[in-house]
């Protein structure tokens, strides 16, 4: 069930107000959990009891590693245990099928579908027990909450991934913190509506261009069509999951558990480094406190710094997705990281402002073409035409692809982006205020949540792209 159906929008959501607000405070995480129950249980059953069974093997693994004097050996075992079941649900086809392409027969062909938002709660479950061991909290007896935290429905499909020391506070529905007033409700009714805004006005709309584009062989397109294909995709991933957070951010504020920020104008960035703290925060975070900072961090020699970033920017490209252009567009990621940390970011620093920043728009731009492919080969494909400035097959014009619509759609995408708030700088904190919006605010948020509504009716909304990871 996505944030941006007609399900959802008009039957889950006022169904979940209006049980938790006429009941009473003392059963508000029971009616949450109902619905998070409701929500996974829409993907599958399967994948429901998946989620069931990650939660109450992490929540004894605290109970147990906090217990225990000898924390690591468990730690370790729970880390395994978390890890195996994300690597086989998440990638033993893709081994497989690698291991037969090069031994035919060699292993029975699995496929295994991926349950809704197993990287996202495994990567909890994991920062849990991590915590738990090293003292940083103590963990928790009451089943419910944990599950809250695990499955929340405002986070269980696409994050942002929490940390139960920023949770373990608000999950008590009777700490003062959870109280929602008018204002703190509003501001939740915001932050969604512009998140839905987002999905449904700009990234659905782009991902209509980026698929046309994409389900034609890069070889038979002329290079300004995958250029356009490109970009398109470039817009709707930011559109798309920076409204997958605002929604979620939205949601939570509404029922009183505050949500971290995922995003914060990842594309006003000027270097790959900075991309990244900008950029799906909370996995960026994940993997400094869980994987660089163990392997070493920069308090080593400059070449383990270096191999430090390469192997966090390829596990992050391999999180992503069981797929050969997930580790090239991790590699490329890390390429970058390696080469501004030896010399390149000084170098961009005393250049001007706006020299970096084309950088990192080309960068980031390169990499989304190996991150959106059908596959490597798809992804190789595109760019060789682009850079050779390929002719295409008769008939493949841009006029055929790209019309006026369209060129208001990547204009309107380009300015929203970034560069309207950096000319306007209160523009990036009145939608994270905490303020009840003002009049005209209102009258702004009502016709951006008319036409939002008119285009999931019209049955033009299409699945978040990070509900596949």
């Amino acid at each position: 069930m996505s944030f941006s159906s007609v399900q959802f929008l008009f039957a889950f959501l006022p169904l979940a107000w209006a049980a938790y607000y006429l009941l009473p405070p003392r059963v508000r995480n029971a009616v949450l959990a109902v619905f998070s129950l409701v929500f996974v249980i829409w993907a599958g059953w399967r994948g429901t009891a998946i989620l069931l069974a990650f939660t109450a093997f992490n929540w004894a693994a605290g109970l147990l590693i906090g217990r225990a004097s000898r924390k690591r050996a468990l730690l370790t075992a729970a880390v395994v245990c978390n890890l195996a079941a994300l690597g086989f649900f998440k990638y033993a086809g893709f081994v497989t099928e690698n291991i037969n392409a090069l031994l035919p027969g060699a292993l029975p062909v699995l496929s295994v579908a991926m349950p809704l938002g197993i990287s996202f709660y495994t990567f909890q479950g994991i920062s849990y027990c991590v915590d738990t061991a090293r003292g940083d909290i103590a963990p928790t007896r009451n089943p419910l909450r944990f599950f809250l935290y695990m499955a929340f429905f405002a986070h269980v499909s696409s994050g942002p991934i929490l940390r139960w020391s920023d949770q373990q506070t608000a999950l008590d529905p009777r700490a003062p913190g959870r109280r929602v007033d008018a204002a703190r409700f509003c501001n939740g009714i915001q932050r969604f509506t512009l998140g839905l805004a987002k999905k449904a006005l700009l990234a659905d709309p782009l991902g209509s261009v980026y698929a046309a584009v994409n389900s034609a062989p890069a070889q038979t397109l002329p290079a300004p069509v995958l250029f356009a294909g490109a970009t398109a995709f470039f817009f709707q991933l930011y559109y798309d999951f920076s409204g997958y957070s605002d929604m979620a951010v939205g949601l939570g504020e509404m029922f009183g558990l505050t949500m971290p920020e995922n995003f914060d104008y990842p594309y006003l960035s000027r270097t790959v480094g900075e991309f990244w703290r900008r950029w799906h925060m909370t996995l960026g975070a994940w993997f400094r406190r869980h994987l660089y900072f163990p392997l070493g961090g920069s308090r080593c020699s400059l070449g383990r710094t270096c191999l430090n970033l390469f192997v966090v920017f390829l596990c992050t490209g391999i999180w992503h997705g069981a797929a050969w252009q997930y580790v090239a567009f991790g590699v490329w990621h890390g390429l970058l990281a390696c080469a501004e940390r030896l010399g390149l970011a000084r170098r961009l620093e005393k250049l001007p402002g706006w020299v970096s920043h084309v950088y990192l728009v080309a960068a980031v731009w390169i990499g989304f073409v190996f991150f959106g492919a059908n596959g490597l080969g798809q992804a190789l494909a595109a760019l060789r035409g682009m850079f050779t400035l390929q002719a295409g097959n008769p008939g493949m014009t841009f006029a055929a692809f790209v019309g006026p619509k369209e060129w208001l759609l990547f204009a309107a995408a380009v300015l929203f982006c970034g560069p309207l708030q950096a000319i306007f700088p209160r523009l990036r904190s009145w939608a994270r205020d905490g303020r009840s919006p003002r009049p005209l605010t209102m009258a702004l948020l009502a016709v951006l949540l008319f036409f939002s509504i008119v285009q999931v009716t019209a049955g033009n909304y299409q699945a978040f792209i990070y509900a596949q990871f």
